[in-house]
C-alpha cells in the first residue's frame, strides 16, 4: 500500500493527537490521507538532532514527510521558525523533496493546542463549572494574565486542573480532544501551519459532479 505521509512526533501523546487529527480529513479540509505516525524514543531532543535520520529509510515508501515537536524541551533556544527551517533543511539533505517535507514546532508545547473556547475542552479537563469560572480560576492561580487567551504555562495548567478532579494525566485525553474539538477554534500558529501544509499536499478530491 502506498503511503501518503510519514509523521514523526516527539512522544506518544503527540502521536495519539496527530493520529486523531489525521483521521478527520473533512475537518482538516483535505482528502483522506494514508499516514504512518511514529514517535521518537528520545522525544523532542531526539527529533531535533536525529529526526531526519530516523525516517530516512521511509523515503522510498512515503511521498511526504512531516516532523512535529515542542520548542520547550528540545534543547535549543532558537525561535520556532528557525527550528523549523533547520529541521526541514536536514530533511531535504537526507533525500526528501523540498516541496514534500515540512517541520512544525509547537511553541511552547503541545498543551498550547489544548486551550480553545470549545466546550469539549471543559469536558476533557473534567471541569464541571462554566468557562467563565475556568478563566477566573486560571487567572487566580497565575496561569492566565490579562489580555491573553491561553495560559503561558499550558502544560502546568492542564496538570493542575486534572489533579483537582483526580484524573490521571494521559495521552488518551489529548486523543479524546483531537477527536471532538472544532478545528476552527484553534488559532495556534503551529496548528494553522499544520492545516496549511496538509491542504497544500492533499487537497480535497473534486467529485465528477463538481468538476
Amino acid at each position: 500500500m502506498a503511503i501518503d505521509l510519514i509523521v514523526l512526533a516527539a512522544d506518544k501523546t503527540m502521536r495519539f493527537t496527530l493520529e486523531a487529527l489525521l483521521a478527520r480529513p473533512q475537518s482538516l479540509g483535505v482528502r483522506a490521507i494514508k499516514a504512518i505516525v511514529q514517535h521518537h524514543p528520545r522525544n523532542d531532543p531526539g527529533i531535533l538532532g536525529e529526526g531526519h535520520a530516523f525516517i530516512r529509510e521511509l523515503h522510498v515508501a512515503a511521498s511526504h514527510a512531516l516532523i512535529v515537536f515542542d520548542r520547550v524541551g528540545c534543547g535549543s533556544d532558537l525561535s520556532r521558525e528557525r527550528l523549523e527551517e533547520e529541521v526541514k533543511t536536514r530533511l531535504v539533505q537526507s533525500g526528501w523533496d523540498e516541496d514534500a517535507c515540512a517541520a512544525i514546532v509547537i511553541d511552547p508545547l503541545l498543551e498550547a493546542w489544548f486551550w480553545s473556547d470549545s466546550p469539549h475542552v471543559l469536558n476533557a479537563l473534567r471541569w464541571t463549572r462554566g468557562r467563565a469560572e475556568l478563566v477566573e480560576w486560571l487567572t487566580r492561580e497565575g496561569f492566565l494574565h490579562p489580555g491573553l487567551q491561553k495560559p503561558e504555562q499550558p502544560k502546568e495548567a492542564v496538570e493542575k486542573l486534572l489533579r483537582l478532579s483526580r484524573t490521571p494525566y494521559s495521552s488518551s485525553i489529548f486523543r479524546e480532544l483531537a477527536e471532538q474539538v472544532s478545528f476552527q477554534r484553534c488559532n495556534d500558529p503551529a496548528f494553522l501551519k499544520l492545516k496549511q501544509v496538509l491542504r497544500q499536499w492533499f487537497p480535497p478530491e473534486v467529485s465528477s459532479e463538481e468538476a
